[in-house]
């Protein structure tokens, strides 16, 4: 019966039947080195000369991603890359594979245009694992505090997070858009299950070619009845100290792999410290970086104030000019939104966005004229502040910039399987 390599490993003696593909393969005049692997691992398999006479010849067959079947000893054996070896004694090719195109110091955009088979590589096969994990401990995380998941279309009449980025669809007779956030109809449907999240794609059409924006992506919100700014900011702390927990606990080997600090991570617990924009841009004067009131923090803003913590930080309080048309303002500082970001450290920037919700219709109106929007687009929005309006809050978490900072990756191009940017749309 076949198990997997990581079975094998633990088992560690006698006899065992693997499948998987090959890794890597090294033949000499006596022996054949095939490294295999499967989902789990990689062990090295060595196939001898005076195996049987077609187990011989099929080996020296073998390329590297043939697929394969085979059984033998497995031992101990400190050289081999798990410090485990199989002495095989039967092996069966599934495929013999052609020869594989990517061969070592392979340029970053030619392993984009094969990202289909990049995807066998460790590097990928780790972050995907942490990725499956932290979609997991997401779910797991609304789960257990009553959440319901809710589902809305990805085509949109009018947007969320301004027209500027919105990706237009032909659609029918008519013209409408990729979603850039599930937010309007998720503050629709809390009138009716009042604890919701969805996990799903979003699109920005955003013309950056930096290391840390996607034109698709996923995005993890939730929208919560009768919350206020400071249940929200406890809220989005919780989930990432859980989900960043939740990886260490499940994939401490693949973080490492990728050459992360696991006992860095161990220590990102909620709460983290809370500053206000305002602060943060004091902090910024005195580190030499003067930002007028009123400006966005750029992502080099960004990255200088979190040379100053170690964990992220949530800031709150944003002008009220430049956010969008449903973050209201603080009574107790009208020149500000009750709104907050989260930053992570070492330079991966915002990871959640998220405020309170406006029950102001007119003064939404008037801030979408302002903007350029057609504001009749959006009535069906405020019929939700019309019947039974109830304070309530939600916010939005990048999946790929989560799994980014977790993973140490240098560009957020790694952690989703199928990157699509300004300048790629294939394979």
């Amino acid at each position: 019966m076949f198990i997997t390599i990581s079975e094998a490993l633990k088992q560690g003696q006698g006899n065992v039947e693997l499948r998987g593909w090959v890794h890597r393969e090294r033949k000499s005049k006596n022996k054949v080195f095939i490294v295999l692997r499967d989902h789990t691992d990689i062990i090295q398999c060595v196939v001898s000369e005076d195996a049987d006479k077609q187990v011989w010849e099929d080996a020296n067959k073998v390329l590297i991603e043939s697929s394969l079947k085979l059984s033998g000893e497995i031992k101990k054996d400190e050289r081999a890359p798990t410090g485990y070896e199989v002495h095989v004694k039967n092996l069966e090719l599934v495929q013999i594979a052609e020869r594989f195109p990517i061969t070592k110091d392979q340029s970053p955009e030619f392993l984009l245009d094969i990202r289909h088979l990049w995807l066998r590589s460790q590097k990928m096969t780790h972050i995907l694992k942490v990725r499956a994990t932290a979609f997991k401990a997401l779910r797991e995380f609304f789960d257990k505090q009553g959440y319901y998941e809710f589902t809305a279309p990805m085509f949109t009449p009018n947007a969320c997070e301004g027209g500027a980025t919105l990706f237009e669809v032909k659609y029918f007779d008519t013209k409408v858009y990729l979603t850039q956030t599930w937010q309007l109809y998720a503050e629709a449907a809390i009138f009716a299950l009042e604890k919701i999240f969805t996990v799903s794609p979003c699109f920005r059409s955003e013309k950056s070619k930096t290391s840390r924006h996607l034109a698709e992506f996923w995005m993890a919100e939730v929208e919560t009845a009768w919350m206020d700014l400071e249940g929200l900011e406890k809220q989005a702390e919780d989930l990432v100290s859980y989900v960043v927990q939740k990886v260490v606990q499940d994939n401490s080997k693949e973080l490492i792999a990728l050459g992360q600090d696991v006992e860095k991570l161990k220590k990102i617990k909620a709460p983290f410290p809370r500053i206000t924009y305002e602060e943060a841009l004091k902090m910024l004067q005195e580190d030499g970086v003067k930002i007028k009131f009123g400006k966005d923090l750029r992502t080099v803003e960004e990255d200088k104030l979190m040379t100053h913590f170690s964990t992220p930080i949530i800031v709150t309080n944003y002008p009220k000019e430049i956010m969008a048309f449903y973050k209201p303002e603080d009574p107790k500082n009208p020149k500000t939104a009750l709104c907050f970001d989260m930053l992570a450290p070492e330079g991966y920037g915002e990871i959640i966005g998220g405020s309170q919700r406006s029950l102001d219709v007119e003064d939404m109106k008037k801030k979408l004229a302002k903007d350029g929007e057609k504001v009749e687009t959006y009535d069906w929005y405020f019929d939700t502040r019309r019947y039974g309006s109830v304070p309530h809050a939600g916010f939005g978490m990048g999946m790929e910039r989560v799994i980014a900072w977790i993973c140490k990756l240098d560009n957020i191009k790694d952690a989703i399987p199928f990157p699509r940017t300004m300048l790629r749309f294939k394979p």
